[in-house]
């Protein structure tokens, strides 16, 4: 984890402690396809029906709408019921490079617009969705502890998955990537 960012938080720098532990969820995710061709990355080796790649794909396109939502802007991506299974799959000539790529843009964009805030406390509505309550409105602070929860939860998901491929343990690719 980047202590330096969240040590800030001891500061009053709450948005830099977030966006911390953030991007401590983001490379949990990434470390787990360490190693692993595209195909590993797509396949589903666990009773679930994700995959690594699926997963990467999906936590990235999560975190551009929640981002997009509180600017205010249109999504980029249109996800409804028809489509909603292709943000956890790679399309045509996506590859889990290209989806590192994706992700580390719409990162810097999130930490972009946080750091353009002069705090957490701005409110935004949610979009019309089965799973928010109608008309909902949702601070940037609950928007940051939404997508910590969404990469942590992945995160695990990624962890089972990685090992169901070929036994490699969150640890062991802590050590291999020299990541703490």
């Amino acid at each position: 984890m980047p202590w330096t960012l969240v040590d800030q938080e001891a500061h009053g720098d709450e948005a830099g402690a977030l966006l911390g532990f953030l991007d401590a969820q983001r490379r949990a995710i990434r470390r787990t396809l360490h190693g692993l061709t595209d195909e590993q990355a797509g396949t589903k080796p666990s009773a679930s029906e994700l995959s690594l790649a699926g997963l990467l794909k999906h936590v990235a396109e999560v975190e551009q709408g929640w981002v997009e939502d509180a600017k205010g802007v249109p999504h980029s991506i249109h996800r409804d019921t028809t489509n909603w299974h292709l943000s956890f799959e790679l399309e045509g000539e996506q590859t889990v490079a290209w989806v590192h790529d994706f992700w580390d843009d719409v990162a810097a964009e999130t930490e972009k617009f946080i750091r353009s805030l002069p705090d957490l406390d701005g409110t935004f509505p949610l979009p019309p969705a089965p799973w928010f309550p109608p008309q909902s409105v949702r601070s940037v602070r609950f928007m940051l502890l939404t997508l910590i929860q969404e990469m942590a939860r992945h995160a695990g998901h990624a962890d089972v998955i990685r090992e169901s491929l070929d036994g490699a343990t969150a640890y062991d690719l802590m050590a291999r990537t020299n990541a703490g």
